[in-house]
């Protein structure tokens, strides 16, 4: 069978194009430190590499809401906290005052300095996030939970938590509610103080020792439920812990894994590309050999 010149021309580019392409495909996966970088490097492989960077997306989106979990938590926490000390300190002050030698203006003064601890409370119960939502209203982030009415303080929350998805199996509360926190079974913590008020400035004082009694008590009942609710955000807070610890080594081990998936043996690539230089090379000497065959050099 007789080869045409054109035919060998062709048959001799086609092969330097193709070593051509295979060293520069070499030098990409040198150059990148990647063994795929298309699905048709390893279709199996890239996959099992795309799946695991799905996942560990997924991991780092789910330590983003755990960091945001625990800001909300510590900050629940924290004025739970400055709660707790407000109603031992108003606590102290009805021992105190339960002192019968205690004159009326005393008392007014008393009255006074207890306003200033309704007020503080007033606020703690209306504290912000750093989103600028109010920490105990619910769901109602936009809404003042607790208003001062003509009928007292009045709760204008919802009785819903705020979760965050911190697991794919776990949705954990964030928040808790303001009628939760300052009115446990429908005893409000704002009308014990009032109404301990009223009986300060009340002259004479002839009712002062059952008031003591009662906003003793409702305060002991108010202060066991803060500590409680405390407790609870607390034991969040340590699972939150836990949970990013767990989301943490999972991280590593879908790193590692898609390492060992994508990542390039440096050794055997270089010696790939030095075996793929020498074909090209001998690809380009025997084309131009072809290429300067003919008839007339034997004559």
């Amino acid at each position: 069978m007789r080869v045409s010149t054109s035919t060998l021309y062709d048959q001799g580019t086609r092969s330097m194009l193709q070593q051509q392409d295979s060293l520069f495909r070499l030098q990409q996966h040198l150059s990148t430190g990647k063994r795929i970088m298309t699905p048709s490097d390893d279709p199996i492989g890239a996959a099992r590499a795309h799946e695991l960077a799905q996942s560990l997306s997924l991991n780092t989106q789910y330590a983003d809401n755990r960091y945001r979990a625990a800001d909300s938590l510590q900050q629940v926490d924290s004025t739970l906290g400055s709660v707790s000390n407000l109603i031992q300190s108003v606590r102290t002050m009805a021992v105190a005052v339960g002192n019968s030698a205690f004159s009326d203006s005393e008392r007014k003064m008393m009255a006074v300095e207890l306003r200033g601890h309704f007020d503080e409370l007033l606020g703690l119960a209306n504290t912000k996030d750093e989103q600028g939502n109010y920490l105990f209203s619910g769901f109602k982030g936009n809404t003042r939970p607790f208003e001062q009415t003509a009928n007292g303080v009045e709760y204008k929350g919802d009785q819903e938590q705020r979760l965050i998805q911190v697991s794919s199996s776990r949705q954990l509360p964030v928040s808790e509610t303001g009628d939760a926190i300052f009115e446990p079974g429908g005893l409000s913590l704002f009308q014990t103080i009032e109404d301990f008020i009223d009986e300060l400035e009340t002259p004479g004082g002839a009712a002062l020792g059952g008031a003591v009694s009662t906003a003793l008590q409702d305060l002991d009942i108010a202060l066991d439920n803060v500590l409680a609710k405390r407790a609870a955000v607390g034991s969040r807070l340590q699972e939150v812990d836990a949970l990013q610890q767990i989301g943490e080594d999972t991280a590593i081990q879908y790193q590692q894994s898609l390492s060992r998936l994508q990542d390039l043996d440096f050794a055997q690539a270089i010696s790939d590309m030095t075996r793929q230089q020498a074909l090209l090379e001998a690809a380009q000497k025997t084309f131009t050999r072809v290429s300067g065959l003919s008839l007339f050099n034997l004559i």
